[in-house]
């Protein structure tokens, strides 16, 4: 397994945490898996075209031929909505989520509204105030719109702001919005190209304090 390091984002001081939703702060891989295997079985996709972190709405447009776009997006919305079978909190989130408050901390998801609401309260992860979705933004991740609104909506500077994400769409979109990214090795082995990596959050710990926040190592 590979070590934790915090490289350089050890001491900085952020104006707030950003959090991707899902493989970050909630375990949604049995449904997600559950999900798109079947729908990829109905629409003869290939498992490995569908990627990770991307909006619903962006994977049907680019896999689906336009007639079949309604029914193929309808379809998947269904399966996902409809389980919520092993859905709970990832480790170390909400210990993370306890340790900040409404002004430093922020979701920022590629699920829609709907969706994100059904997994937040299966999961009970104590959300902030502020979560983020592809359906209150243009443009979903690689692009930044959903990490600039996030942290236009607590009124913090992005390029201060610190993104926890687990997957390499997000880290880019991130990246594009100027924050400083932490990678979590919760669902690919390496952990997409952040400014650093860890397993998960239950390897590091947020510090609050009237200046702002810090990350160190458990």
């Amino acid at each position: 397994m590979a070590s934790d390091d915090l490289g350089p984002l050890t001491d900085r001081l952020f104006e707030a945490v950003l959090f991707d939703s899902d493989g970050t702060l909630i375990d949604s891989t049995p449904v997600v898996a559950r999900s798109w295997a079947r729908w990829s079985h109905k629409y003869r996709i290939g498992d490995s075209d569908v990627r990770h972190g991307v909006p619903v709405i962006e994977i049907v447009d680019e896999l689906i031929d336009p007639p079949l776009r309604p029914q193929a997006l309808a379809d998947i919305r269904s399966y996902e909505l409809n389980d919520v079978e092993g859905v709970v909190a990832m480790p170390g989130a909400v210990e993370a989520l306890r340790a900040l408050d409404a002004d430093t901390s922020a979701i920022a998801t590629s699920c829609d509204r709907d969706l994100m609401e059904v997994r937040l309260a299966a999961s009970a992860i104590p959300a902030p105030p502020v979560v983020v979705t592809r359906t209150d933004v243009e443009h979903g991740k690689p692009a930044p719109d959903a990490w600039l609104e996030a942290a236009r909506r607590i009124g913090a500077d992005p390029r201060r702001c610190l993104v926890v994400e687990d997957s390499q769409v997000g880290v880019d979109a991130a990246r594009a919005a100027g924050c400083a990214t932490l990678g979590l090795r919760t669902t690919t082995t390496e952990g997409p190209e952040a400014d650093a990596r860890v397993q998960d959050l239950s390897r590091v710990r947020f510090h609050k304090d009237p200046d702002g926040v810090r990350i160190s190592l458990r």
